[in-house]
């Protein structure tokens, strides 16, 4: 039998992950501008593109509790601190936080949906959490880049594409400024890291 939805353990894990994508946003944010202050602006670039996912994930969630509209739904949970100035912690931090919400949480959260009968919702969770996990291990290629002092250094040639201009080339290392547009390092990318396709230079 059908569980009412205002009476389900779904409506109030969809305020919970409603919440924790709505801080994840806000946390991804602030980081951005740990990383901009450090003229890490691929990075800062890394945090928003994710922060811009995390709202899209909270409006999902969101929409799928307007059968509770007007209502105030009471939660409890517990919710991270990631406060630091040291960006690979904030990487890793954010790295921690994706994989948890892939796996347990967000498993556990379509499980539920599931046996109540929310079965929209319960694809909601599941979708989510692949694109959690994506998050995570994005977030780990980056911190280990970093750890490694290999964000602007390759072992091997490859095209690195300067995310302000656009302007792309060839070299063991990200130029040090921009022979375009002037900018710094940090606003350089591998071009296979790009958020826009890495097959542009062999015109694929």
């Amino acid at each position: 039998m059908p569980v009412n939805f205002k009476d389900s353990e779904t409506l109030e894990n969809l305020m919970r992950a409603f919440a924790g994508e709505s801080q994840a946003r806000n946390r991804y944010t602030f980081a951005a501008d740990t990383c901009k202050k450090q003229q890490l602006h691929v990075l800062e670039a890394v945090f928003k593109f994710t922060a811009e996912q995390e709202k899209e994930h909270a409006e999902i969630f969101y929409n799928h509790m307007k059968d509770a509209a007007g209502d105030t739904v009471q939660i409890d949970g517990g919710y991270p601190v990631d406060l630091t100035n040291n960006v690979v912690q904030l990487l890793r931090k954010a790295q921690h936080n994706e994989y948890e919400e892939f796996d347990p949480v967000y498993k556990s959260f379509a499980e539920t949906a599931a046996a109540e009968g929310f079965a929209e919702i319960a694809a909601s969770f599941r979708q989510i959490a692949k694109i959690e996990q994506t998050h995570g291990n994005r977030f780990g290629l980056f911190a280990d880049l970093l750890e490694s002092e290999k964000l602007f250094v390759s072992d091997v040639k490859c095209a690195w594409m300067c995310l302000n201009c656009g302007h792309i080339q060839e070299s063991l290392e990200a130029p040090k400024t921009c022979p375009v547009c002037k900018h710094d390092q940090g606003f350089f990318i591998r071009l296979e890291m790009a958020p826009y396709g890495g097959n542009i230079l062999s015109g694929k």
